[in-house]
C-alpha cells in the first residue's frame, strides 16, 4: 500500500468517544450523536478498550449492559494498553502541563494520544479534547450545528 493510501486509510477511522457514546445511549439529540446515527455503516468508526470500559461500568442492569455491549460490539475495537502508549500520554499530558493545562481524566489522556499516533479523527463532546486538538495536532471531527 502508497504510503498516502495508507494515510487516507488511516484518517478514514473515526474514534468515538464516551461523551458521545452515553449520550447517544440515552438518546440524547447533538450534533455529535446526529453524525454517529447518521455514519453508521457509512464510516469505519471505532472505541479503545477504555472506552468500552467507561461505557460498560455505567450500565445498572444486566439485560441492558449486554445490549449496549452487542451495540459496542459492532465496532471496530482496540486494545490501548501498552508501554509505547503509556510513555507517549505521559508526555502529552507533561506537554500540557508545562502550557499550564490540567487535563482532568487519564483515560482521555489515553485515548487522544492514541488517535494522535495513530492518525485517527476522534468525535467527542469534552471540552478536555480541545487542549489536544489546539496544542498536540488531535485530528476531531466537527459534526454541522444541528438546525
Amino acid at each position: 500500500m502508497e504510503a498516502s493510501t495508507h494515510a487516507k486509510a488511516v484518517q478514514s477511522l473515526v474514534i468515538v468517544d464516551s461523551s458521545v457514546l452515553i449520550d447517544y445511549l440515552a438518546d440524547r439529540v447533538t450534533p455529535e450523536t446526529n453524525w454517529l446515527e447518521q455514519n453508521f455503516g457509512r464510516r469505519r468508526i471505532g472505541i479503545t478498550t477504555l472506552i468500552l470500559t467507561e461505557i460498560l461500568q455505567g450500565i445498572r442492569g444486566d439485560d441492558q449492559f449486554a445490549e449496549t455491549l452487542g451495540v459496542l460490539e459492532r465496532l471496530a475495537i482496540f486494545e490501548v494498553a501498552g508501554r509505547e502508549l503509556a510513555v507517549r500520554s505521559a508526555r502529552n499530558y507533561r506537554a500540557l502541563r508545562k502550557r499550564g493545562i490540567t487535563i482532568r481524566n487519564t483515560i482521555d489522556c489515553i485515548n487522544a494520544t492514541f488517535c494522535i499516533h495513530r492518525r485517527y479523527e476522534l468525535l467527542h463532546s469534552d471540552r478536555d479534547f480541545d487542549f489536544f486538538e489546539e496544542h498536540l495536532h488531535l485530528e476531531v471531527l466537527h459534526p454541522e450545528p444541528l438546525n
